[in-house]
């Protein structure tokens, strides 16, 4: 798909663009991540919408994988630990699920390094159990 829009692109219609994206990286490689962030269990409309903003970044940029890398990102797998455990059909349906979709632990070690997720549970954890009454009880008694 992103060789088709890339190859549709014309360079003597260009215009200035801006566009946002809910996480963008430049990592010292000088590869460009564009991740949109979403629930992992979207419907078919959302679905087209963010393919459509991932295949837009290729085309703005004018550049293919791997310089360029546009996501669908999940932050948690509710279906499991591991991306083959994910099973939320609408999604494989309407993406190309290895190339354009990241999830739980393969989004967090892309964002921060392979401890990244790890390390974000542990502080998780952490806060959850000093804080987790305190957090309830606001959450009861303020509103």
């Amino acid at each position: 798909m992103i060789t088709a829009v890339l190859n549709a692109r014309l360079d003597n219609d260009l215009e200035a663009k801006t566009v946002r994206v809910d996480l963008y990286i430049h990592a010292k490689d000088g590869t460009e991540y564009f991740f949109e962030m979403k629930s992992p269990k979207p419907n078919k409309g959302q679905c087209l919408e963010v393919l459509g903003r991932l295949l837009k970044f290729h085309l703005l940029r004018g550049v293919n994988r791997p310089n360029v890398q546009a996501y669908y990102a999940m932050p948690y797998n509710p279906f499991g630990q591991m991306k083959a455990d994910y099973n939320w059909s609408v999604v494989k349906q309407y993406f190309p699920f290895e190339q354009a979709i990241v999830i739980g632990n393969e989004f967090w070690n892309i964002v921060g390094g392979k401890t990244a997720y790890e390390e974000l549970l542990e502080i998780y954890l952490e806060v959850g159990t000093e804080r987790g009454k305190d957090m309830l009880d606001a959450l009861a008694f303020r509103y």
